[in-house]
């Protein structure tokens, strides 16, 4: 927090000096991954303060029309772009998520935020999804593949994927939940995890998912010499190094971790989206295949665990969908009989 420029030194003897309420912003009901964003759209914000000459506390909305527009973000090749319309719109809802906290507490009294127009999220979303065949390959590759090596790792492996396209969880429900998460409840086996906001929840793990999952913690339960009920740590770890002994596994898989895996897989597999697929690619394809066969959107949206429908409606009835079922198909048709008459 020491390294936030714009802001009063530290005072401790003042419990609401804006640093010390800072730290109570980014502390409250928020996961690790959400205070990563908001600190880092803060500093940004801050930076701007400082390079500005500008108290942030009496900044107005003036001020932050023109930061906006000097928003950019570096890609792989280290060339700074002007910033996503999604991404502007994230990093303003952050920072004026913290000038409402700053507000609430009287420590300023105003939002410069609250009145500055924000873009607007694209409804289609920007990475698609699967379609069954492609899906059913993937699922269909790494299960053979784990028949075929059976290893701890291949078992691991298969199970991950199934359990990121069976249960439509973020990668980070599925990286940090642990082997007591999994319970049973009303004759289902439940997996408990942590989602977006920290909230816990927990989603049933179907027997395909299940499969490859009691396969790998049975290798690895005996590996550890213990029965798989008395398994603990991470749900999917890493296993032990063949050759080095200060390697010996047992942490959580990362979420680079899985991006790689899915990559990997996807093309061994032969899917063409291989080269762009990720984590997310997985929750979307599950969402959009139950779209698509009808099943209500409400139940879609519970078992993402998103807070508003729209989400659900806007970003997930894939547009491939919308596409298949388009009438200019039939117009194609109609026209078909008779081009080429004239």
């Amino acid at each position: 927090m020491d390294l936030l420029p714009a802001l009063p030194p530290a005072d401790p003897s003042d419990r609401y000096a804006v640093r010390h309420v800072t730290v109570l912003w980014l502390s409250s009901d928020k996961s690790d991954h959400t205070r990563r964003a908001y600190y880092a759209d803060l500093a940004a914000w801050l930076s701007w303060c400082d390079r500005s000459g500008l108290d942030p506390l009496r900044a107005r909305r003036a001020d932050v029309d023109a930061w906006k527009t000097t928003l950019t973000v570096t890609g792989r090749d280290g060339v700074p772009r002007p910033a996503a319309p999604s991404t502007v719109a994230r990093t303003l809802a952050g920072v004026s998520s913290w000038y409402r906290y700053l507000q609430s507490n009287d420590v300023t009294d105003t939002n410069p935020i609250g009145a500055v127009t924000r873009p607007k999220r694209a409804k289609a979303s920007p990475r698609s999804a699967l379609d069954e065949r492609s899906t059913a390959a993937l699922l269909d590759h790494v299960e053979s593949r784990a028949l075929r090596l059976d290893t701890e790792a291949a078992w691991r492996d298969a199970a991950l994927v199934a359990l990121l396209f069976y249960t439509g969880l973020r990668v980070s429900g599925i990286t940090t939940a642990t082997v007591a998460d999994l319970d049973t409840d009303a004759g289902h086996t439940i997996l408990r995890y942590t989602g977006k906001g920290g909230q816990r929840d927990f989603v049933p793990v179907v027997a395909p998912a299940l499969r490859p999952l009691a396969r790998y913690l049975g290798r690895r339960a005996d590996r550890a010499g213990v029965a798989p009920e008395r398994l603990t740590g991470p749900l999917l770890a890493t296993t032990p190094h063949p050759h080095d002994p200060a390697k010996p596994g047992g942490k959580p898989l990362r979420q680079r971790d899985v991006w790689q895996a899915l990559r990997r897989f996807a093309d061994a597999a032969g899917l063409p989206a291989a080269a762009t697929i990720s984590p997310h690619t997985a929750r979307r394809t599950t969402g959009t295949l139950l779209l698509a066969h009808n099943v209500p959107v409400q139940k879609v949206q519970d078992l993402l665990g998103h807070a508003d429908i729209r989400t659900t409606r806007d970003r997930y009835d894939a547009h491939r969908h919308k596409l298949d079922s388009s009438p200019a198909h039939t117009l194609a048709q109609i026209l078909a009989e008779h081009r080429g008459r004239t």
